[in-house]
């Protein structure tokens, strides 16, 4: 894959890598229906305070409008995404024929993801594909950019030029596992990793001190909004390898306001994580509208250059 020094992407999430800023990225989910109504206004309550935001690609296997779709939607509006591409839906032709759209469309930024599996979702029914896993789309998305198919094959009407990232989950019980896969992800071509929602901070700079380190690519640390104590004990139950302790439960439990509350325990998170890696990336399901003010309680200042046209 082209360095980021030599490439041409010109949006500002690539730039703010190459600068070695703070990144800061937050999540929205596409519309569950035809209209992007919501989704644009939540995406810009965060105008000038992140440098992208992702856009999920049927997250926890739910139906939402299609991540590409959704990613061309946001930048019409201004607004900067990242368009995560997931393997469970699409064997490889489909995986290139999308890639190559985006491209064309003008969305550069994209997050390779394996996909969560169908079983979890709302139709558990589905046929999965996963033809490939999210090295080897990375490793797609890399031939791609040098101007092959997966097969080798010339693409005889130009090579993509997309900036890719990955995932990363520094919380995982395998310590080996963890490493082998982050680093095979990195030779893959991943520019950039976005962590999973993050409980166990210790755990991070452990990651970032004997893995991490190694190798010059950021790492943005997952910050989830936690509204409630029943919300908390939720994600406990449904997000696999998420274990939030007992005392932030107990927190918000305790608190008259426990939205309030979640937002005060979120900007300490990415006052910690600031600490200890390159970004952050912000999680605030159906309330995307208060990742500002989390911001702002962590001493974050608004980024630069967020608006593309």
């Amino acid at each position: 894959m082209p360095d980021i020094k030599s490439t041409t992407v010109l949006d500002a999430f690539p730039r703010a890598v190459q600068a070695g800023e703070f990144l800061v990225t937050a999540e929205v989910a596409p519309s569950k229906g035809g209209d992007p109504a919501h989704m644009i206004q939540m995406a810009a309550t965060l105008k000038g305070r992140v440098h992208a935001v992702n856009i999920t690609d049927g997250s926890r296997a739910v139906l939402r409008m299609s991540s590409l779709v959704a990613s061309v939607i946001l930048s019409q509006n201004d607004i900067e995404p990242i368009c995560q591409i997931a393997c469970r839906d699409r064997n490889r032709i489909s995986l290139q024929a999308d890639l190559m759209g985006a491209h064309a469309l003008g969305i550069h930024n994209i997050l390779a993801l394996t996909g969560d599996p169908v079983k979890a979702g709302d139709h558990p029914e589905a046929k999965a594909v996963f033809d490939l896993e999210a090295v080897r789309l990375l490793q797609l998305i890399r031939k791609l950019n040098l101007g092959i198919d997966y097969n080798d094959k010339p693409l005889t009407d130009g090579a993509l030029n997309l900036f890719v990232g990955a995932a990363v989950d520094p919380q995982c019980a395998s310590w080996s596992g963890l490493q082998s896969r982050f680093e095979r992800k990195i030779e893959a071509g991943a520019q950039f990793f976005q962590s999973q929602l993050i409980t166990d901070f210790e755990r991070l700079e452990k990651f970032m001190d004997k893995i991490a380190s190694v190798h010059d690519k950021p790492i943005l640390a997952g910050i989830f909004l936690l509204k409630s104590a029943k919300n908390a004990q939720f994600i406990n139950k449904v997000v696999p390898g998420v274990n939030i302790p007992q005392d932030i439960i107990d927190r918000l439990a305790k608190a008259k306001d426990p939205l309030q509350e979640g937002v005060k325990i979120a900007a300490e998170q990415v006052q910690i994580a600031r600490q200890l890696c390159q970004g952050v990336h912000m999680m605030a399901v159906k309330r995307e509208d208060l990742i500002p003010q989390i911001l702002d309680l962590a001493g974050v200042k608004l980024v630069s250059g967020v608006v593309v046209k």
